[in-house]
């Protein structure tokens, strides 16, 4: 396992590099704040007068002028090119949640790898924080604090299961897939309630939600986090 380079007993703040503007960025700090940056999100940062506690990443995006106004000892470069300065910055952080802003939006490979890195650690709970939705990983269980009427999508990563109440159109008895069956465009009608037994699938909600679904998956248990992928 990674050894973190962040500890946190509260939620933190990871920017990113893609499409995010300075209020996005202030929304996630009032839940969150304390800031990392992964790589080239440190322009995000310091833009908004936010210097970053640490920056993580291979430093191949970063630009120099902005690396330069990072004291040396929160310089944390990871040369391996294996994983994206995403799955670099989020691995490294052991902490209830992490808020990501910055990673939405912008080139769509860039946005397939940040989803991919949600699936490739699924111990660090990770809410990702877009201009209109929040995309986070299903955790064992949770209760989403969805109103009659919103829309809600669950994608699936890999070949999965789940189990729903509260949904228009329930999950119970469906093998979700890519290629396959997948849950975009449902609808709630109250509260939702999911289970799901392997971590797998992505649950899309309305941006106003942001507050108490990070706050439901930041609590003690948080729906059972996931364990650490055996490398």
């Amino acid at each position: 396992m990674i050894d973190p380079i962040v500890h946190a007993e509260a939620p933190i703040t990871l920017v990113g590099g893609a499409e995010a503007a300075p209020s996005d960025l202030a929304a996630a700090l009032e839940l969150a704040p304390r800031c990392v940056a992964a790589d080239s999100g440190a322009a995000l940062a310091l833009a908004a007068g936010v210097l970053p506690e640490a920056v993580i990443g291979d430093f191949d995006s970063i630009r120099p002028e902005d690396l330069a106004r990072i004291p040396e000892a929160r310089r944390h470069r990871v040369g391996e090119q294996i994983s994206t300065d995403f799955e670099k910055a989020l691995g490294r952080i052991a902490a209830p949640l992490v808020l990501g802003v910055g990673f939405l939006g912008g080139r769509l490979d860039h946005q397939l790898a940040v989803l991919h890195g949600l699936l490739a650690l699924p111990h660090r709970r990770c809410l990702l924080v877009g201009a209109e939705e929040i995309v986070f990983l299903l955790p064992r269980r949770i209760e989403l604090p969805t109103a009659e009427g919103d829309l809600v999508s669950f994608f699936p990563l890999v070949p999965s299961q789940a189990s729903s109440a509260g949904l228009s159109w329930p999950l119970d008895g469906l093998v979700l897939a890519p290629g396959g069956r997948i849950g975009t465009s449902n609808r709630a009608e109250g509260p939702v309630t999911l289970e799901t037994a392997a971590p797998g699938i992505l649950a899309i909600l309305p941006r106003r939600l942001m507050r108490p679904v990070a706050a439901r998956l930041a609590a003690p248990g948080g729906g059972a986090p996931w364990p650490a992928p055996a490398r």
